[in-house]
């Protein structure tokens, strides 16, 4: 291990982990860690990177003092712990996994306050009385713009975690903000979210220091990670149409495909031709089309392949899929510039 050694940290143990892993995995970087209560593995694919398994919460500090290079945490935990921070770089936003909203949510028993406006109003008739608003949460400063954002401005918070749903039962608080994924444990909790209530809508992401990856190989080795992760990612946009298409020459059969250009592929049909297994005097030549285009366009190419003639029309997924620049790592590439290090080339 060298002292160039990109340092990734990653999320040690529950859910978390269990997506962490296998979003990894499909992206091909899967990792080696000895057992669960070691707290250092290995990247394969990056061989020289060291990773460190430490809790999604403490992953966005250890980021941010720059014990660790880049990590894989939820984007709440970024929001409201280094928000303003000026070496953390939010490299991919959204990694399409443990989808989440931070939310307020009232006593179902709350029967007038429905709104954030009734909230508002709410926090008013109770400082009349001498009695704060109280909010249990963790997520205290998004809590806070939120609520002054949207006028309500005589509020307490309360710094609590774990098991929020029971502190208006309990008597600890008057409403609580905080995660949830489907919203069944609040209502099991009796509680329901106000409208105009969600914080925060948010999700795992990838952030990283632009701070310590000012060395040329850390930077060549976040590379390979972000290229890989952003290519995953826009695979999953789009899908590969094949088929077969009869016509008098290559020619021909790439001006059927292209009379729809919106229909004819990123850059236009892959056309190439059939040899068939009996040879016959006379017989129809056919060509192998093959189109890439946007998911929510692939019926409408199917379609469009049958009016020209198409027989054996398969639909698959790409493994990968890379624009022409990785438009994460080139903005990571100028936020690591911004701070004073040396410029990294990989081409």
């Amino acid at each position: 291990m060298t002292g160039d050694a990109l340092r990734i940290a990653l999320s040690s143990k529950g859910a978390y982990e269990t997506s962490t892993a296998d979003f990894l995995a499909k992206a091909g970087l899967g990792y080696w860690r000895p057992n669960p209560r070691q707290y250092v593995g290995r990247m394969p694919t990056v061989p020289e990177a060291e990773v460190l398994f430490q809790r999604p919460e403490d992953i966005v500090h250890k980021v941010a003092d720059g014990s660790a290079d880049i990590g894989i945490t939820g984007y709440d935990l970024v929001a409201e712990h280094a928000a303003e921070h000026p070496d953390v770089h939010v490299i991919v936003p959204d990694l399409g996994f443990r989808r989440c909203q931070v939310v307020l949510a009232v006593p179902e028993s709350w029967l007038d306050i429905t709104t954030i406006d009734d909230l508002a109003e709410l926090s008013i008739d109770l400082k009349r009385q001498g009695q704060p608003l109280r909010v249990a949460t963790k997520f205290t400063n998004l809590v806070s713009d939120h609520l002054y954002r949207n006028g309500v401005n005589y509020f307490s918070l309360i710094d609590a975690h774990g098991a929020l749903e029971a502190a208006p039962a309990l008597g600890y608080a008057d409403l609580i903000a905080d995660l949830t994924e489907t919203g069944v444990t609040l209502r099991d909790n009796h509680l329901r979210v106000l409208e105009g209530g969600v914080v925060l809508r948010a999700q795992a992401c990838l952030i990283g220091n632009a701070r310590t990856l000012g060395t040329g190989r850390r930077m060549h080795q976040a590379r390979v990670v972000i290229e890989l992760i952003e290519a995953k990612l826009r695979s999953r946009t789009f899908r590969i149409v094949t088929a077969n298409i009869a016509g008098a020459s290559p020619e021909e059969v790439a001006a059927q495909v292209i009379s729809n250009v919106d229909l004819a592929g990123e850059t236009g049909p892959t056309v190439s031709p059939v040899f068939p297994k009996v040879v016959q005097v006379g017989a129809e030549h056919w060509f192998s089309v093959s189109v890439i285009v946007p998911d929510d366009c692939m019926l409408a190419t199917v379609d469009h392949l049958r009016f020209s003639g198409a027989r054996g029309i398969t639909v698959g997924t790409p493994d990968y899929m890379f624009d022409t620049d990785s438009n994460a790592f080139v903005e990571l590439a100028e936020a690591v510039e911004q701070r004073g290090n040396e410029a990294y080339r990989p081409w």
